[in-house]
């Protein structure tokens, strides 16, 4: 009977030691991450976190995956068509480290089971989809009440828009501000908030594919790459505490296409004066009928 090959830790992380020493090796390897969302950043997050040798994760993903998922979520393949994104992501990542911890939250994230969700853990890393408004304040607002640091890498165009949200620190509503505000209004907020320069809005070669009202938006998978480098990053910095790590309101948006990096402040996040002349200008544009490029 063949069986099938068990992960040799120190071996597996080996070439990891010196950017971290074996230590800090070990110390990933003690620390547990949550990540809601698993599909184009969230699988990521996922893999890439599991091959810095983090040992502990819990994981939510209420979906499955079809053939729209292709263009940029790791785990979409056709042996995986219509199988759960939470038991394809676990079996990929357990398949780099057999000694994986990690707890499956097949229902997704809900009011009901954010804080176990969210019990224990060292960091959340945000993987949820952009339209998911709902679900998305719910796991920030718990974060911050439960001291927890939070990141979110955001794929937009061919680059990614970063913010960290750490105890103590302004959090994601007191930057975002989407309280009071009907959906469409929240989305755009968000948009605006994850990245105030825009700077891909540039390359866009057809805006109909944006969609807020009916939740639609092209991907690309060079974001979604970029996204789980940057995040993995943040978040060694964080549970290693060590290194420069950046909060809201700061933010940072580096796009590839455009080959620029740039760095906002944003005091006062969307009610910063800056922001709320983009965002009149952002709705106005949305109003305007859409033509085909």
């Amino acid at each position: 009977m063949n069986h099938k090959p068990q992960t040799h830790y120190d071996d597996a992380f080996s070439r990891n030691i010196g950017w971290v020493t074996e230590q800090e090796q070990d110390q990933l390897r003690s620390k547990r991450i949550a990540i809601a969302g698993l599909g184009g950043v969230g699988g990521s997050h996922l893999l890439t976190l599991t091959r810095l040798g983090v040992g502990r994760f819990h994981i939510a993903d209420f979906d499955v995956f079809e053939m729209v998922n292709f263009n940029r979520q790791v785990g979409a393949t056709l042996s995986h068509v219509g199988q759960p994104k939470v038991d394809v992501m676990a079996s990929m990542a357990c398949d780099v480290n057999s000694d994986l911890d990690i707890r499956k939250f097949s229902e997704g994230v809900t009011d009901d089971n954010v804080r176990a969700f969210l019990d224990d853990v060292d960091l959340y890393v945000d993987g949820i989809d952009f339209f998911n408004i709902h679900t998305r304040r719910l796991l920030f607002a718990s974060c911050a009440d439960m001291g927890i640091p939070a990141i979110t890498a955001a794929p937009l165009g061919m680059g990614v828009a970063l913010l960290n949200f750490l105890p103590g620190k302004m959090t994601f509503e007191e930057y975002f501000r989407l309280d009071g505000h009907d959906e469409e209004e929240q989305l755009l907020r968000l948009l605006l908030g994850l990245s105030p320069s825009m700077i891909h809005a540039s390359y866009l070669v057809d805006d109909t594919r944006v969609d807020l009202a009916n939740h639609h938006g092209p991907s690309t998978p060079m974001a979604c790459e970029l996204c789980a480098g940057v995040a993995a990053t943040e978040a060694l910095k964080i549970l290693l505490n060590r290194g420069k790590v950046i909060a809201a309101p700061t933010a940072i948006h580096y796009d590839a296409y455009e080959n620029r990096l740039v760095r906002t402040w944003r005091p006062w996040g969307n009610r910063n004066p800056i922001q709320q002349i983009a965002l009149r200008i952002a709705r106005r544009r949305l109003s305007k009928p859409k033509q085909a490029a």
